[in-house]
């Protein structure tokens, strides 16, 4: 069965995938540490101690080739697709091979502007058009993903 791995720390649309991944039967599984204890009815979630990076490493431990991520840590998302992970942030934006090298790129310019004194844009306050656009996508990038495990299978 394909799982979904969502890094729920700060993640504003766990409960929309939660509903889009319950239609396709792909298991959920939330991911946060101990500041944040993000927990619902039938899900499993697993809290680990507050730490850089803990929530990351257990995600990736649990990660198996093809199963779904969310999240919107560039870091973590460039180590699940390394190990074969189909990952997509917030936004519905499948994160690849092709595009992470560029988005870490980005973030480290940013941090590097932040370091120095400087400053940069905050996120836009999210909408309801957002979570139209997620879900959209997600309902793609899902179909995808079981097409690709039903080929696998039958190899």
């Amino acid at each position: 069965m394909l799982q979904l791995l969502i890094d729920a720390d700060a993640c504003p649309v766990v409960d929309l995938a939660l509903f889009v991944s319950s239609q396709y039967e792909i298991r959920p599984i939330l991911f946060c540490d101990t500041s944040h204890r993000i927990e619902r009815d039938n899900v499993k979630t697993i809290i680990v101690d507050k730490g850089p990076d803990s929530v990351d490493f257990k995600l990736l431990s649990k990660l198996k080739r093809g199963d779904l991520v969310i999240t919107g840590d560039y870091g973590l998302a460039a180590m699940c697709i390394a190990k074969g992970g189909i990952v997509v942030n917030h936004h519905g934006k499948e994160l690849t091979s092709d595009n992470i090298d560029q988005l870490l790129a980005i973030r480290y310019e940013s941090a590097k502007i932040r370091r120095a004194g400087g400053r940069t844009k905050g996120p836009k306050k999210r909408t309801e058009e957002n979570n139209l656009v997620f879900e959209r996508k997600f309902r793609q990038i899902c179909e995808r993903a079981i097409l690709l495990k039903e080929e696998k299978e039958h190899e």
